[in-house]
């Protein structure tokens, strides 16, 4: 009788390992990308937009405009997002004036699109301070974007400065614009 009992608390002892030891598959597990990034946009209005995609990281080619490969452009200080009127995605955007930190998760509704090519999701000015006496400007403090982005992600970013180069004559031939982003990957609305 002895041994039964041993025999059984020992299966016992082996079931609740087997148990316990099983969880989720940390390949298979999606979490949040934190990534600080750059984007190069040309100094001109009329130069082409500069694409974003936030779940690759990366930069996109002008070639895959109309696709939803890209999640944001810049031209000199214009947000354009992809839908509406520049794209066939699903891209909105929210400007909060929150620290980036304190945010915690993403609006569910709310977005703002480019509906048309006058009427942007992200207003140009909304974002930045401009210096007339410099003619320059920079990312207003404590503002975090919420963007949905063109297949239905959530990301946080923070634009952390825009920087000049190189300057040809008086004129800089290019912006370098620094931020850093939250990525939500399983479509979560959670940072």
């Amino acid at each position: 009788m002895k041994k039964m009992i041993q025999a059984g608390m020992i299966a016992a002892t082996a079931i609740v390992i087997t148990l316990s030891s099983c969880s989720k598959d940390p390949v298979n597990e999606i979490t949040t990308v934190e990534k600080t990034d750059s984007l190069v946009v040309n100094f001109s209005n009329s130069s082409s937009f500069a694409f974003f995609n936030f779940k690759n990281g990366a930069v996109v080619a002008n070639t895959d405009s109309a696709t939803t490969k890209w999640d944001f452009g810049l031209r000199l200080t214009t947000f354009i997002l992809n839908s509406g009127a520049y794209g066939p995605g699903n891209a909105g955007a929210i400007l909060q004036n929150n620290i980036y930190s304190s945010v915690t998760a993403a609006p569910t509704t709310g977005y703002a699109y480019d509906t048309t090519t006058s009427q942007k999701a992200i207003k140009d000015g909304s974002w930045y301070d401009y210096n007339p006496t410099t003619h320059s400007f920079a990312p207003k403090a404590g503002q975090t974007f919420i963007f949905r982005t063109a297949d239905n992600h959530f990301v946080k970013m923070e634009l952390l400065a825009v920087d000049y180069a190189p300057f040809v004559g008086p004129v800089p031939s290019q912006l370098i614009y620094r931020f850093r982003y939250t990525y939500q990957a399983n479509g979560s609305v959670s940072f």
